[in-house]
């Protein structure tokens, strides 16, 4: 009887596998960590570039490049984490560089004229472990939830998940305050980097050999196979994508309450912490909804995104505030509880690759409405208000496409080893 076969009487080493609810949480915590690192470079990367010498220019093409990266990339990592089969080792490298690249930025205001060389190429390497973690890592999320339900564990994943998110940002911003050093901020951020590798060890030494990829004859995933993604999948794909280019950016929410004068700058970030609140608060209620009613519970999305430019783009600060709190309740459905559904359409063995092509068609989407509501902004509000109403119908009718198209074909679930 091998080592991995034993009873575990037998080795007093051996680890009791962890509850499937507690791999969940676990990972969700792993995220916390994560994110507490790369929104809390996200939140100060413009002000860090500029004092190393970067223009407005520098820092937008920058930023830009390490989102494009952050969605393309994962065009690549998906089908190589399915065709691999090293869905947990891709998550580890992600997560790694992360931890890494966010705190070496402290060391860029030593390097003197390198050193906004040095901090772009950090910023850069930080996103490119996001491409290449996020595929897999989804795909590991979707099947540790699937006895707890998908739905709850992509919700409570979600959750703890924007904790890291309103947490990052207040830490750097509070150090720095306190030293007068934004990269001191940054520095300190490799001790949540640390904790979400450590636990991500934890976790897998903790889950049983049949949810661990990479463990000898017991993949979580079986090999890839040599077939398209169902149509189904690709309806669903366009629907989101159209709801995306609908849900605009909070950039330019943010803009607008400078603009129209009705916030200060500085009040505009507590506005922000609050989106993200209700962001949470909406992927763990349409997650549990999820499980409870199925698919349909997604059909209020595009009804909420159809809504967004007529209150967020209104000259009263109140209707403003409840546009931005549909437009943290229609971020977090979209963040959450549509992955739910991808990895209901798709076969198991090519849920990386399924996630990969949704972030593209996403990272596409969101480009084309940014562009679009930033244009049509200030001289065509009721063009915009139009344009986007069109679209969420269309959002609407593929999304019903995709449940009927689902209901006449199930992939089939990986079987159990």
């Amino acid at each position: 009887m091998g080592a991995m076969d034993a009873p575990a009487s037998q080795s007093p080493t051996t680890k009791v596998p962890w509850t499937p609810w507690r791999t969940v949480v676990a990972f969700g915590i792993v995220s916390l960590a994560a994110d507490m690192v790369y929104e809390g470079m996200r939140s100060a990367a413009g002000p860090f570039l500029g004092s190393l010498g970067a223009s407005a220019l520098t820092v937008g093409v920058v930023t830009g490049a390490g989102e494009a990266i952050a969605l393309a990339l994962r065009l690549v990592t998906g089908p190589l984490a399915d065709r691999s089969g090293r869905y947990w080792s891709l998550t580890f490298v992600g997560y790694a560089l992360t931890a890494l690249c966010v705190p070496l930025l402290a060391v860029a205001p030593f390097l003197g004229a390198a050193g906004l060389v040095t901090a772009s190429t950090l910023i850069l390497l930080e996103r490119t472990g996001k491409a290449i973690r996020s595929p897999s890592k989804s795909a590991l999320l979707a099947e540790m939830a699937r006895s707890v339900g998908r739905g709850r564990g992509f919700a409570v994943h979600k959750a703890l998940d924007q904790v890291g998110a309103f947490a990052g940002p207040l830490v750097v911003a509070g150090v720095a305050i306190l030293s007068g050093r934004l990269w001191l901020g940054f520095a300190v951020l490799a001790i949540p980097g640390a904790l979400s590798l450590l636990l991500l060890a934890q976790l897998r030494g903790r889950i049983t050999s049949a949810a661990v990829p990479d463990a000898p004859g017991a993949p979580i995933l079986p090999a890839a196979e040599s077939k398209r993604l169902p149509r189904s999948f690709y309806a669903f794909a366009w629907s989101c994508a159209a709801g995306t280019a609908g849900l605009m950016t909070f950039g330019v929410i943010s803009f607008h309450l400078v603009d129209a004068g009705l916030l200060g700058a500085g009040v505009v970030p507590v506005v922000y912490a609050a989106a993200m609140a209700v962001e949470a608060v909406a992927a763990l209620t349409t997650g549990f909804a999820y499980d409870r009613w199925n698919a349909r519970v997604l059909y209020c999305l595009p009804v909420m995104i159809a809504a967004l430019p007529a209150l967020t783009f209104s000259g009263d600060l109140g209707v403003v505030l409840v546009g931005i709190a549909i437009w943290g309740l229609a971020t977090g459905i979209q963040d959450s509880t549509v992955k739910a559904l991808v990895a209901d359409l798709v076969p198991q063995s090519r849920l990386a690759t399924a996630y990969g092509v949704f972030a593209a068609f996403q990272g596409v989407a969101a480009l084309a409405g940014g562009s679009l509501a930033g244009a049509l902004y200030t001289h065509h509000l009721a063009v915009l208000i139009g344009v986007v109403a069109t679209v969420q119908a269309l959002s609407l009718v593929l999304l019903v496409t995709t449940l009927r198209l689902r209901s006449g074909h199930r992939p089939t679930a990986a079987p159990r080893a």
